[in-house]
């Protein structure tokens, strides 16, 4: 029975580019419609930038554009990712949007109608040189605990304590370095410990949906519990805080001015808003489509990082306000680098972008990540080695192989044309309940026993071939009998057979080559569905080269940096940029915000100028710096600037200098451009290191 489904994946927030977590979650969830869409199911596939929030507000404001250019920077980017990886959204829209709004605002006056939204004054930190409440990955100081000094708000990255901000001991606001205060402000509350919602959570949470399969996997279940409690009635679960105050990037609550949804609330609903705006632009029911008591199925692929939101906030906002819940929560694992977590600096991160301009084929990585997933919340491992010997093993000498050779025996001996000796039906019959194997496993998500079956079925397809020797046969084809020239043509006829069979179920995996395998070798109109593994070809076009192995070399090129572009030639006066250097180099120099508490000439001296400096040590500093042709001391007193604080101290005819104040100017005296002492953006504090 055709079913129709809503599909969605997490929504990316939009201050970064995509990387391969979020590249590993598309091609799982693509996969799925795919298989779906190639069963006759409706699927409507979307997804949205996830454009709200304090972060992308902050980013926006340190680079002086709006959070709006800095949303769209990105959003022009996806195109690139989505494209070059074969994954195939329906559509693609934003929380930013007219859509979200509207629906984001009807969600809360439908909680709120249902008694399910209260206020209440809390405590929190406000920074008072930003002027703003502080998030908890804003708030940092020593750890309560361990006394690691440097830690966030709410957990030590050292002993993995966790605590409330106000246990922080001498906090700082990361963003200016200020001292935050305690201030209060009346927030917005989804009240979840309500009877209400603990009673449907208690049973969504262990539900099935009309498929009959659970909405959570048993790991999820499992975590649902221990945040619910037990079954009897009695949650853990609080009240949820959605609400932000300004300034804030986001959707203004309704009624309460200067008050924003915590981007929680609206990120999720963005997920219908795209559906909606699809809909509009497909002539689509949006309402009735997602009729609670209709038949849509909705689905969502996510990482497990945010199970929190997607099994607990997510299902009790739509209950309650008279929306449809979801039918299935798809959660998947993280990957890792050679069993490492991924990381830049260490050298085992994978950017997507720079794997499809190394010219890397998009569909080894949508085959490798799928013979490594499966149904469980497990992570994942990309191994170079192993991605090599499984793209060549398998691709290239298992799949690909079976056609290169039987085909070029069809063209040369039979212009073409697939003849069977036997039993034909047995052989269409195998090859559906195969396909109807895969199938189910990409049903089920057990993507990795379906590639082991497809590889083990191509296997006995490849012994087959070469059990039955047909290059022995084709020898003195021309004076061979019928008999023996129609035993060579069934050989490869099946085997073929057998690729086309194979190329239907690998269609949801490598959906590109597979398309050029139905066009272009079998002449089909159309790309597979999995009702055409069961039809024998009847043509085979003159076999054309399908996929190359994969060159190690790639694999080195992708975890190195690329290279850093050549210096351009020196401006007059300018200097070339100077030699490279690693990260290690760059941390051994100290640099940090000094305040200039003092500044004289200096006597006898025609170029320097005595700075008495506060670098937040308790002390002051002393350094001579020849900027005098540039500044009046009277001009510097009172202003805030960097210095190497590290620098060993010099003894000097005038006296000793501790540390080195920055400028820039350009290394000909000759050019008179001036002497720019460097000045850090208001709200920074002496003592504050530059990273």
């Amino acid at each position: 029975m055709s079913r129709t489904l809503f599909v969605t994946t997490a929504l990316p927030y939009a201050n970064g580019s995509f990387h391969i977590g979020h590249i590993m979650e598309y091609i799982q969830a693509d996969i799925w419609v795919r298989s779906m869409r190639m069963a006759g199911h409706t699927v409507h596939f979307v997804g949205a930038d996830d454009a709200h929030g304090a972060p992308i507000m902050l980013k926006a404001e340190k680079e002086g554009i709006s959070p709006q250019a800095l949303v769209a920077r990105y959003a022009e980017e996806r195109p690139r990712y989505l494209n070059g990886f074969h994954i195939r959204f329906d559509h693609w829209h934003s929380t930013d949007s007219a859509e979200n709004v509207a629906l984001s605002h009807d969600i809360y006056r439908a909680l709120k109608a249902a008694d399910l939204i209260e206020t209440r004054a809390i405590e929190q930190f406000y920074d008072p040189v930003k002027g703003m409440f502080l998030a908890d990955r804003y708030i940092k100081g020593e750890c309560p605990k361990c006394h690691a000094k440097d830690q966030y708000g709410d957990s030590c990255e050292v002993c993995g304590a966790v605590y409330a901000p106000t246990e922080l001991i001498n906090p700082y606001s990361a963003l200016t370095g200020a001292t935050p205060v305690l201030k209060s402000s009346e927030h917005f509350f989804f009240k979840l410990s309500d009877p209400r919602c603990v009673e449907f959570l208690q049973h969504w949470t262990t539900g099935a949906n009309a498929a009959g399969n659970k909405h959570l996997q048993a790991e999820v279940q499992a975590k649902t519990r221990e945040w619910l409690g037990g079954g009897d009635g009695e949650a853990k679960l609080g009240d949820w805080d959605i609400s932000r105050d300004a300034p804030y990037f986001g959707i203004e609550i309704p009624d309460a001015p200067g008050k924003y949804f915590y981007v929680w609330l609206d990120a999720p609903v963005g997920y219908l808003a795209s559906l909606k705006s699809y809909c509009a632009l497909q002539g689509l029911d949006f309402d009735a489509l997602l009729d609670p008591q209709g038949t849509t199925e909705q689905v969502h692929f996510i990482g497990k990082d945010i199970i929190y939101f997607h099994a607990l906030f997510w299902p009790a906002m739509l209950k309650f306000a008279g929306r449809k819940t979801p039918d299935a929560l798809n959660v998947h694992g993280f990957i890792t680098v050679s069993g490492e977590k991924m990381s830049k600096s260490r050298g085992t991160g994978i950017s997507p972008l720079r794997y499809l301009e190394l010219g890397m084929n998009a569909e080894w990585l949508r085959y490798y990540i799928a013979a490594k997933l499966n149904a469980r919340v497990e992570d994942i491992d990309f191994n170079p080695d192993d991605f090599v010997a499984r793209v060549n093993s398998d691709l290239v000498g298992k799949y690909v192989n079976i056609a290169s050779r039987a085909a070029n025996f069809i063209t040369k001996h039979f212009d073409g044309a697939l003849a069977y000796d036997g039993d034909t039906a047995a052989l269409s019959a195998e090859f559906a309940a195969q396909a109807e194997s895969i199938r189910a496993a990409f049903e089920a998500r057990e993507y990795n026993r379906a590639i082991r079956e497809i590889m083990a079925y191509a296997d006995g397809i490849n012994q087959a071939f070469d059990t039955a020797q047909p290059w022995v046969l084709a020898k003195g084809i021309g004076n061979a009998d019928a008999a023996q020239k129609a035993r060579l043509q069934d050989i490869c006829s099946r085997a073929l057979a057998g690729f086309k069979a194979l190329s239907v179920m690998l269609a949801p995996v490598l959906p590109a080559l597979s398309d050029r395998v139905a066009r272009e070798l079998f002449g089909a109109p159309q790309s597979f569905t999995w009702a055409d593994a069961a039809v024998l070809p009847q043509r085979v076009a003159p076999f054309k080269h399908l996929m190359q192995r994969v060159d190690p070399a790639m694999l080195d090129q992708l975890f190195e940096p690329p290279a850093a572009p050549a210096p351009a030639a020196p401006m007059p006066g300018g200097e070339a940029i100077a030699d490279t250097i690693t990260i290690d180099d760059f941390a051994k120099i100290d640099l940090r915000i000094a305040k200039i508490v003092d500044c004289q000439h200096v006597e006898g001296s025609t170029k320097l100028l005595q700075l008495t400096l506060d670098v937040g040590e308790g002390r002051h500093r002393n350094v001579f710096s020849g900027i005098k042709s540039a500044y009046r001391p009277e001009d510097l007193v009172g202003k805030l600037t960097v210095m190497v604080a590290n620098l060993a101290p010099r003894k000097m005819k005038f006296g000793v200098s501790e540390g080195m104040v920055l400028a820039a100017s350009h290394a000909d005296d000759a050019v008179d451009t001036g002497i720019y002492v460097l000045e850090p953006w208001p709200g920074a504090q002496p003592g504050m290191r530059v990273r």
